[in-house]
């Protein structure tokens, strides 16, 4: 992946920079506040982002700001947020802006190389890779909602698996059942939900919204 990274404090932006640099990925940039972020996506158009939501000047929402501008001026950019805490009304924001190659991770993730560099790199290819406490807090009373409400608690679960971007295979082992029961559940939420079949949209992607916004 080609990825330019924005986090304010310099020794965790050299740290994400060497982890991913190590693993064979391009650093195209890495900088430390929301307008060289506009600025080094423009130039390198890269396949996705890491951004800090919080950054200089007022340390308030310029990541999330800038993460949004990209969304709308580069679409193929995937927008990886990163924040040392869930706040669930800048996910929703920026979960509003796009429906695709978005993700909101907390940075305790980055102990965990392997978890962090594969929600890069869904988010890269267009998924999704939430938190599973920022899908928590988003859904929040969600299960309740009428537009839910035709899904089993099963299939509610499953579908807040796949918000979490896991695979079939990853949401079967978590549930202790087979990939052919996930599949089954799967394809009962797509059409619970009003998802049918089409090459325009993202069916999975679609799902995991209307869970969120629920």
């Amino acid at each position: 992946m080609r990825v330019v990274i924005a986090e304010d404090a310099a020794v965790l932006r050299e740290l994400l920079a060497q982890m991913l640099a190590e693993r064979g990925h391009e650093i195209c940039a890495a900088v430390g506040d929301a307008d060289a972020l506009r600025e080094a996506v423009a130039a390198h158009r890269p396949d996705v982002t890491v951004v800090d939501i919080r950054m200089p000047p007022t340390h308030t929402d310029e990541g999330l700001r800038a993460a949004i501008d990209i969304r709308a001026a580069h679409p193929g950019t995937g927008v990886l947020l990163f924040s040392q805490y869930v706040e669930t009304k800048y996910a929703t924001r920026l979960l509003a802006a796009g429906s695709a190659g978005v993700g909101y991770l907390l940075k305790d993730r980055v102990a965990n190389v392997a978890e962090f560099t594969d929600a890069l790199e869904r988010v890269a290819a267009g998924g999704t890779a939430l938190d599973p406490e920022v899908v928590t807090q988003l859904a929040g009373a969600g299960h309740r909602a009428a537009g839910l409400a035709p899904l089993t608690g099963r299939e509610r679960e499953v579908l807040s698996l796949m918000a979490e971007g896991r695979s079939n295979a990853a949401i079967a082992q978590a549930l202790f059942v087979s990939a052919g029961t996930v599949e089954k559940h799967v394809a009962a939420v797509f059409e619970k939900l009003g998802l049918p079949v089409s090459q325009d949209h993202n069916r999975r992607v679609l799902a995991v919204l209307r869970y969120l916004r629920s």
